[in-house]
């Protein structure tokens, strides 16, 4: 995810500090190029050769040290970089950045940086909040630096408050949204339906589907990543969700429709992911319940086709795409949805492939428009997501 990027660390001085080692690796693993800077405090809590030997780069502490590769170190990193995340970021540090001082490796780097700058916070309570700290964090987001805003909880003195940096796969998050991808869908507002919903039967018992959400879930994700303005409609999901959109639960039919229905006119691209009980219960007069060997006749009706209603309402220039989900004749019955539900794209799959359908990871989809049908290869849900939007991009640029 992170082949060609090169990420700058800037570590200051602060407990949180081991928490960087972790991210240095992860990144690595995603096959990012990681340079790390340090302050001369950073060093008390956590040694230099731990970051060199994660990163196989060395660690830059001092400007002025002649061992460089390069002749002019800070000004050869900044150019190098695609994004820099400080973190842990102290008081002291926040303020010099703020107010132009680059008087060590990290703030002279940072200052000769044209890329995205990212600041995670982490110092006690009274400190985070102190005005002039805060006062600091403003500037900072007035000059186009983004903030990750500190966790509350126990601190390292053992004090519960604000000032905890979040933990490296939040700072990664930052870090992939801002360098993964292109951001191709900036100014569109997308709309993703995901996960099962749930008609009750009675305080026990339910209609659902298998659906874990996560091909939904992995569109939404993408789309963030890509700059796109994200509203996550949820039944039922067993992925976690992700950072970066707006997330609306919905638990019956009935609720996923109102909460889609309501929000469609102001989307430019909706994507109905979600598998939706196709019935719902409804309420029998006591008088016309049978009972046979103690259970009770139970008499369903059809939930409100989603799909349909948003393919009706449909606006000039927005883009509807729906799933399709079968088990035989997966073409000849998708293109039929595509006419019928007046969607612009149908991405099917069948039940019976291996490594498709509910639950898996991975997913082996065929996306269907007027123009034909473009078979893809099994692949992860992710990548799958990615290759949907970048057709979606295609058809409507």
């Amino acid at each position: 995810m992170l082949t060609g990027k090169t990420i700058v660390l800037g570590v200051t001085g602060s407990i949180a500090a081991y928490k960087i080692a972790n991210l240095a690796r992860m990144i690595k693993k995603l096959h990012g190029t990681v340079h790390v800077l340090m302050t001369q405090n950073a060093t008390n809590f956590i040694n230099p050769y731990t970051f060199e030997t994660l990163t196989q780069n060395k660690c830059l502490i001092d400007t002025f040290d002649r061992s460089f590769q390069y002749s002019v170190e800070h000004v050869a990193i900044a150019k190098q970089a695609d994004v820099v995340m400080i973190a842990p970021a102290s008081a002291n540090v926040i303020g010099k950045i703020a107010n132009g001082i680059a008087d060590d490796m990290l703030t002279t780097t940072v200052m000769a940086c044209p890329c995205k700058k990212i600041i995670a916070p982490a110092m006690n309570h009274n400190m985070f909040h102190n005005p002039i700290v805060q006062d600091n964090i403003e500037k900072l987001r007035r000059f186009g630096y983004e903030i990750v805003e500190p966790e509350n909880g126990m601190l390292a003195n053992g004090d519960m408050g604000d000032g905890r940096m979040p933990d490296e796969n939040v700072l990664l998050e930052y870090i992939l949204k801002e360098v993964y991808h292109a951001k191709d869908l900036t100014g569109k507002a997308i709309l993703v339906t995901a996960g099962a919903t749930c008609e009750e039967i009675d305080p026990v018992r339910y209609i659902t589907n298998r659906s874990t959400g996560k091909m939904g879930i992995a569109i939404a994700k993408a789309a963030a990543y890509r700059g796109a303005k994200v509203t996550l409609v949820k039944g039922h999901t067993e992925a976690e969700l992700p950072m970066f959109v707006s997330v609306v639960n919905a638990s019956s039919a009935e609720d996923m429709y109102n909460a889609v229905m309501s929000r469609a006119a102001d989307c430019d691209i909706i994507i109905k992911a979600a598998a939706v009980a196709d019935y719902t219960p409804q309420a029998v007069a006591e008088e016309k319940i049978k009972k046979q060997d103690g259970d009770s006749v139970i008499e369903l009706k059809r939930t409100k086709d989603i799909l349909q209603s948003l393919g009706e309402s449909k606006r000039k220039g927005q883009f509807l795409c729906g799933f399709s989900m079968e088990t035989e004749n997966v073409f000849e019955n998708s293109q039929k949805k595509l006419v019928k539900k007046n969607a612009d794209m149908i991405c099917a799959n069948s039940l019976r492939q291996s490594g498709a359908g509910f639950g898996t990871d991975t997913n082996i989809i065929t996306l269907i428009t007027k123009d034909g049908a473009e078979e893809l290869p099994i692949m992860s849900k992710f990548d799958a997501a990615n290759i949907i939007l970048d057709r979606i991009g295609e058809l409507t640029s």
